[in-house]
This record gives C-alpha cells, sequence and structure tokens, in this order.
C-alpha cells in the first residue's frame, strides 16, 4: 500500500509561484506514473499533470501548459509541481495520484489528501 502526501499550497497573489511536493512512503518499489489533479468547488476534478515512472513521458493539462512544470524524483519518492504565472482560476485542491508499475489500467490506484492552493488577484 502506498501512502500519498502533498505539501506546498498556500495562498498567493496571481502571478506569483508556488511548488507543490507530494511524497510517496509504504510499498514504493513498483511505484509507477504519478500525476497531479486539482478540484474546485463545485466543479468535477481535473487532470493537470502526470509524469512516468522514469519521466520519459510527461503529459500535461490544456490549462496549465506552459506555465507549470511536473517533475520527480524517484529517489527521493517524491514528486513536484512547479507552478509559474498562477491565476485565480488555478485556485482548487490540489491532489496527488499513483499508479503501480506496470499498469495497463486506466485508474489511479493510490490519491492523497490534497493541499489547497488559492489565487487572488
Amino acid at each position: 500500500q502506498v501512502q500519498l502526501v502533498e505539501s506546498g499550497g498556500g495562498a498567493v497573489q496571481a502571478e506569483a509561484s508556488l511548488r507543490l511536493s507530494c511524497v510517496a512512503s509504504g510499498g514504493t518499489l513498483n511505484l509507477g506514473t504519478m500525476a497531479w489533479f486539482r478540484q474546485a468547488p463545485g466543479k468535477e476534478r481535473e487532470f493537470v499533470a502526470a509524469v512516468s515512472r522514469y519521466s520519459h513521458s510527461i503529459n500535461y493539462g490544456d490549462s496549465v501548459k506552459g506555465r507549470f512544470t511536473v517533475s520527480r524524483d524517484s529517489a527521493k519518492k517524491t514528486l513536484f509541481l512547479q507552478m509559474n504565472s498562477v491565476k485565480p482560476e488555478d485556485t482548487a485542491v490540489y491532489f496527488c495520484a499513483a499508479k503501480t508499475y506496470p499498469s495497463t489500467s486506466q485508474d489511479w490506484e493510490y490519491w492523497g489528501q490534497g493541499t489547497q492552493v488559492t489565487v487572488f488577484s
């Protein structure tokens, strides 16, 4: 079983930068693709970014392309999300998610509790 704990959220002004972290613990030997999702009040959960086990494949949601950068440090079992030029519409709870490796499932097996990001203008 894998546990994911996010940190780094907070309240920032528009155009500021923020860096989120997600530390994995527990059964991480077969930790595969990791991702960030977000959910704003009254809205569905939205895909933000994902990075494969060896960082060979990286994908972003359209709304964050060019502003956010996802990365991982496998040795430290940590996923990062560098958020630059944030906008009020980036306000949401940000969740870390992960799959085991290898996996062909579309489902994300593990989820963190989330960290709140609030962007004010």
